[in-house]
């Protein structure tokens, strides 16, 4: 029984990687930008995997974040309000 359990045991050691990306915590903001990313790319596998990281609520805050940051980021390149780039960038009408 012991011979078995320690074979066990040194299998799964070999077979798990030491430190891998896919092994850490992945916080909310990290999982929209890689969401969001690939979403512009249409790339599904991606997307699935960063929605699976946290749960719908954080990514949905983290997406929205994200957004946000990047209108503001987007109205001083463009020397514009952030209402008048989100607008533009969604095709609506200047208000």
């Amino acid at each position: 029984m012991i011979r078995r359990y320690a074979g066990r045991l040194r299998t799964s050691a070999h077979e798990r990687p030491a430190d891998t990306r896919e092994n850490r915590a992945h916080n909310l903001f990290e999982a929209a930008a890689v969401y969001v990313a690939a979403r512009a790319e249409d790339d599904e596998e991606r997307i699935e995997e960063a929605a699976a990281w946290v749960s719908p609520e954080a990514l949905s805050f983290g997406v929205s974040e994200l957004a946000c940051r990047a209108i503001v980021a987007l109205a001083r390149e463009r020397d514009e309000s952030p209402g008048a780039v989100a607008r533009d960038l969604l095709g609506l009408p200047a208000a």
